[in-house]
């Protein structure tokens, strides 16, 4: 009997928040999308949740007469089948519609936007990759102090460590995929205010899901904030009161792919952050990368001064903890201090705390330091021992947003061994955000597999417990 009053409350429970869904996606896709240019029109928020979660509750309830009909909440969310149906009706539409001669004028604009597109491809690619590699690199030395990493590391050259020579990657590089996909989602929305929303949505399903793949390292700010999460499945919620490095870590995209808008980049950072993290100070951290990021990919020459006018604009007179270290970081930066010597100076003698108010100096100390020169960069973060993944994959995204992908060593990107967010996936992503064709805004985010990230996450899980194992061994 009690067995039967679960399955009806879990059932119904699962039913009804598939109905949600599938009011939301009718609302925003049938109705919201009436405002929109054909072609725009993009997937939905929360494309597949309504229609799974309302198969799972038809499969829960015990009554077997249902449970054929399984696929029908499918069918009900327009986030679903109608939507494939409704973007395949579309492009047979427009596959059947005559060429053109297009105008001089026009080609002109064309052959200009694909200018534009290019430069844009490289450094959103090179952020994402370099995003990658650096936090590959530093994975295998996150917690060590620099005393302990130079006797690893002596005078060998820097290169993959985690799995016999390969690198794989941490929940830095996952982070800044989701905030990606995110960002493809809300595309097709005109509204800035729309766009920030649609944004949030997305990317606090996409954390929630992230969740169920069992992620190794995860912080306990993002876990709680996780947790909270999943408690309001119908609206996100503010996560909790930390200054993690977490925001930051995701923040450098926001910067390569909206940076030209400064009150939307700015938007779309303080909504990243309050997910996970509501301290001030973490916010501040991550708008200080996003920054970064932006001008990093820019082609005019960077220097401290214009680093600091454009995120002390971003503050708009607020008071930050965090502009006084910064300040500091950049007169070091001016007087040719080495990162090394400007952590131990910093309170980060040990190596760099997960700790934003130290994790962001030194990252962008080190950034300053070799804005194009993408293997030293790394090598520097790794050296500051502590959470060298992290501070790798900020410093990464940074000066890979400079450099574009060619500018990472060949070596360190063929011994990248991911899956499913593979080398070939993130190129992918990067030519989908660099794409500023409104025809194509409609397809979205990439699709990734819940069971293969599942899968990854077991075995990158054993290997982690592995790499905690050899660290009893010397040299200590």
């Amino acid at each position: 009997m009690f067995g039967h009053t679960v399955q009806w409350l879990s059932g119904l429970a699962m039913l009804a928040f598939s109905l949600y869904c599938a009011g939301f996606n009718f609302w925003g896709q049938c109705l919201r999308s009436r405002a929109l240019p054909s072609g725009q029109r993009g997937p939905s928020p929360i494309v597949m949740v309504g229609g799974l979660f309302g198969m799972l509750g038809m499969l829960t309830l015990p009554v077997a007469q249902l449970r054929p009909w399984c696929w029908l909440p499918f069918v009900l969310d327009v986030g679903c089948l109608p939507l494939l149906i409704r973007i395949w009706l579309q492009q047979r539409k427009d596959s059947g519609k005559p060429v053109q001669q297009a105008s001089k004028q026009e080609t002109a604009v064309t052959n200009h936007r694909n200018t534009l597109d290019g430069v844009r491809l490289r450094a959103i690619t090179g952020c994402l990759v370099g995003t990658a590699v650096g936090d590959a690199i530093g994975l295998p030395f996150e917690g060590l102090s620099r005393r302990r990493v130079h006797r690893w590391l002596r005078d060998a050259p820097l290169q993959h460590r985690f799995f016999f020579g390969h690198g794989c990657c941490s929940d830095d590089t996952e982070h800044a995929c989701l905030v990606a996909q995110a960002l493809l989602t809300a595309r097709s929305e005109p509204q800035p205010d729309w766009f920030v929303h649609v944004f949030t949505h997305n990317l606090a399903w996409r954390l929630r899901f992230w969740l169920l793949g069992a992620p190794a390292g995860i912080g306990l700010a993002t876990l709680k904030s996780l947790l909270k999460q999943w408690l309001h499945p119908l609206s996100h919620c503010e996560g909790v009161f930390s200054a993690g490095n977490g925001p930051a870590m995701r923040s450098a995209i926001l910067g390569v792919c909206q940076g030209d808008d400064a009150v939307l980049m700015h938007q779309l950072v303080c909504a990243s952050t309050r997910l996970t993290h509501t301290d001030p100070r973490a916010q501040d951290g991550a708008l200080a990368v996003a920054c970064a990021a932006h001008l990093a990919a820019q082609a005019d020459p960077l220097t401290t001064g214009r680093f600091l006018a454009e995120f002390s604009g971003l503050l708009a007179g607020t008071d930050s903890a965090l502009l006084p270290l910064l300040k500091d970081a950049l007169a070091s930066v001016e007087q040719r201090e080495s990162s090394l010597d400007f952590a131990q100076r910093t309170g980060s003698a040990q190596g760099v705390s997960g700790f934003v108010m130290h994790t962001v100096p030194v990252a962008l100390h080190i950034w300053l330091s070799h804005p194009q020169d993408f293997a030293r960069a790394i090598e520097t973060a790794v050296r500051c021992g502590g959470d060298t993944d992290t501070v790798g994959a900020i410093v990464g995204g940074l000066v890979g947003a400079r450099v574009g992908p060619e500018g990472i060593p060949t070596e360190w990107r063929a011994r990248l061994w991911e899956w499913p967010r593979n080398l070939a996936w993130l190129h992918t992503l990067g030519e989908r955000l660099a794409d500023s064709d409104p025809s194509t805004r409609w397809r979205g985010a990439l699709r990734l597999s819940l069971t293969a990230l599942l899968l990854r996450n077991m075995l990158f899980m054993v290997w982690v417990l592995a790499h905690g194992f050899r660290r009893l061994l010397p040299p200590w």
